[in-house]
């Protein structure tokens, strides 16, 4: 155990003594690894708590964590190595925010969340990661909003059919794609729309962060980052072919003057009958890599341009969907 983990747990169990952990509503940990007997514990005393951050928090590499809590409200677990994290009764829990795992299955396990509304994942995606379907992997939890990030590496979730998914998204409202690779298709996203009947509104977001993906070769392999980020993600979407009622706005946020941009705008407006907004945004910049993000951007910068664009997106539609070209972003 280092000194900085013994420090943490000494501070933690001064807490605990000196406060009165029973009003506790709200608890963040960070950098700690605690003995299995250690976490329900808390949980056991802790009863009014409403918030809990777990950040690089374990009970030793590949533990297994069990969570049952009756006032827990928002749940956020963040690089923390565990092999599974089983959400097995929290009846009160409505926001989830769960990124990076090293488990070779299933990193989650949804027990008992009838509340749950908010599901937010994140992770690198490497060569060996599972890829998770969301059928299965939510299980019986039925979500509003959900939100997935791939930090611009390998896509770790199979598009399924919308037999397998209309368990789980049947309430789904909001769905957001973000950090998707640049080398990456499009087409397999509409497995969403597919799956998800009362969805108003689809965010994807498009971006190779220069200044934060590994672009070295040597690097990358000795990571076991992988050299197709999207592999596995094949979709044939006139094999099942449907019509959507209720997306209402369609947000691409990197778009640029492709193909595979255009042919996937065309889709959604044939898919969804009553799709209302379409908005076109650049590439997200940050100070440091924003003068490469410029030069490489192929975004309709003048007005002609746009204009062009609509015209090419709205050729031989029937759609009423208004097309917005919104000042760049920042990330």
């Amino acid at each position: 155990m280092s000194a900085d983990t013994a420090a943490a747990r000494a501070a933690l169990q001064r807490a605990m003594t000196v406060s009165c952990p029973r009003c506790l509503t709200s608890l963040k940990l960070q950098n700690l690894r605690l003995p299995e007997s250690e976490f329900p514990k808390i949980f056991g005393i802790c009863r009014r708590l409403e918030f809990l951050s777990l950040e690089y928090c374990d009970m030793g590499i590949l533990s297994f964590l069990e969570l049952e809590h009756p006032q827990l409200s928002e749940l956020v677990i963040a690089d923390c190595h565990f092999e599974m994290v089983d959400l097995k009764w929290l009846p009160k829990l409505t926001l989830l925010t769960f990124s990076g795992w090293v488990a070779l299955d299933d990193p989650l396990s949804f027990g008992h969340v009838p509340l749950l509304q908010s599901v937010n994942i994140t992770n690198v995606g490497l060569s060996w990661h599972k890829m998770l379907k969301l059928s299965e992997f939510l299980g019986q939890a039925t979500i509003n909003n959900l939100r997935l990030n791939f930090k611009s590496e390998k896509i770790w979730i199979v598009p399924e059919g919308p037999r397998e998914l209309r368990q789980v998204f049947h309430k789904l409202q909001i769905a957001e794609l973000t950090n998707i690779s640049e080398d990456c298709d499009l087409a397999w996203i509409m497995f969403i729309l597919h799956g998800a009947p009362y969805l108003k509104e689809l965010c994807i977001r498009m971006w190779d962060h220069l200044c934060e993906i590994v672009r070295d070769e040597v690097e990358r392999k000795k990571c076991a980052f992988s050299e197709e980020k999207d592999k596995g993600l094949e979709w044939d979407a006139s094999a099942s072919d449907i019509t959507h009622y209720n997306l209402a706005v369609l947000r691409i946020i990197g778009f640029q003057t492709e193909v595979k941009f255009m042919r996937f705008v065309r889709n959604v407006m044939e898919v969804a009958v009553n799709l209302e907004r379409i908005y076109l945004y650049n590439k997200p910049v940050c100070k440091t890599c924003q003068h490469v993000v410029r030069k490489l951007s192929r975004y309709p910068g003048s007005w002609k341009q746009k204009i062009s664009i609509r015209r090419k997106i709205n050729e031989g539609m029937c759609s009423a969907a208004e097309i917005y070209f919104p000042k760049k972003i920042t990330c």
